[in-house]
């Protein structure tokens, strides 16, 4: 079952769902699908809601947090949720099942923060992965296409193991895995405390692509385009707040994932200052960069591709909730 809150909370573990309040308006609110908990996804959307930002813009926002991003992708195609963070492949491969979702804002041109990684102990290097066992979130999430990146240019063949965003570390650490596709901060976390060492390091490895966006259904966005602009202005003011505050986005990283202040400012420095403030969808780049991110899906194995102009919306640019 994903994970929820409301965000009159300030925890991320509750396993229920929980409607956030309703204003006395009657104001929209909108579900945000999160792919996983410890996440840059998860912080914008926290500090959206902590900074009352959602409320600026005149909606609600609840948020839910699931194992991955496929889980959460088929969240959004059974109506769960309205808005979701996930890479273009998922989309891609939504339509050709029939999920018709676009992305309508740009979130990261990298894999920043994300590891292939191994216990420290371990002597493996990427070439000896042949035969070996990789820990994914789940099938057909950011983990996965990496993992499936990895196999495909190293020209290896290992066995991917979806064991869910909470299981990454702990299957690792007990050597269920030998290997696992770990995203930041906890990439940062268990090298800095000792425990894994990096023997792949996807920011520089893959070349730079759209990597993942804030992704709605097409009847959604036909249906609500309001709601939908108001949502990614929150988001988008989120990351704004976030940059013009580091101190307060370093404790807050901090407390969500129970993690040193010292890890949570490596995932601020390394993680949170890449990430696309602009979010255009329409901007000159962004095409191309779409279509390196299905090519190398497409290289790791996902043959459900559709054109990149039916997989992206131009009309939602973000204009950032002022703070």
């Amino acid at each position: 079952m994903p994970m929820s809150r409301r965000h009159a909370l300030a925890s991320l573990v509750a396993v229920t769902v929980l409607a956030a309040p309703v204003a006395a308006s009657a104001a929209e609110t909108i579900r945000v699908g999160l792919p996983t908990k410890t996440y840059w996804p998860t912080t914008i959307a926290e500090t959206a809601v902590r900074q009352k930002l959602f409320e600026k813009e005149g909606i609600n926002a609840e948020l839910t947090i699931y194992r991955g991003g496929a889980e959460t992708f088929e969240a959004m195609a059974a109506g769960a949720a309205d808005i979701i963070l996930d890479p273009p492949s998922l989309v891609s491969a939504g339509r050709k099942k029939g999920v018709m979702s676009k992305l309508v804002a740009n979130a990261a041109m990298g894999s920043f923060g994300w590891q292939l990684m191994v216990p420290v102990k371990s002597t493996l290097e990427v070439k000896d992965l042949n035969g070996k066992k990789v820990a994914i979130t789940s099938a057909g999430s950011g983990s996965d296409l990496l993992a499936l990146w990895t196999a495909q240019d190293k020209k290896l063949e290992f066995t991917r193991v979806p064991v869910g965003g909470g299981g990454l570390v702990p299957n690792l650490l007990a050597g269920n895995v030998d290997a696992a596709v770990v995203y930041s901060p906890l990439s940062f976390q268990i090298a800095k405390s000792g425990e894994a060492r990096t023997i792949l390091d996807y920011a520089t490895a893959v070349p730079p692509n759209l990597s993942a966006g804030w992704i709605v259904l097409d009847k959604y966005a036909d249906a609500k385009p309001e709601v939908v602009q108001k949502a990614v202005n929150a988001l988008y003011g989120a990351l704004q707040f976030m940059r013009a505050n580091r101190d307060t986005t370093v404790k807050l990283i901090s407390e969500l994932y129970e993690m040193p202040a010292e890890i949570a400012a490596l995932e601020y420095e390394n993680t949170i200052l890449k990430l696309e403030t602009d979010g255009n969808m329409g901007a000159a780049n962004v095409p191309a960069a779409v279509q390196l991110s299905l090519d190398l899906a497409k290289l790791g194995g996902l043959k459900d591709i559709v054109p990149v102009e039916e997989i992206i919306s131009t009309k939602f640019k973000p204009v950032p909730t002022k703070f």
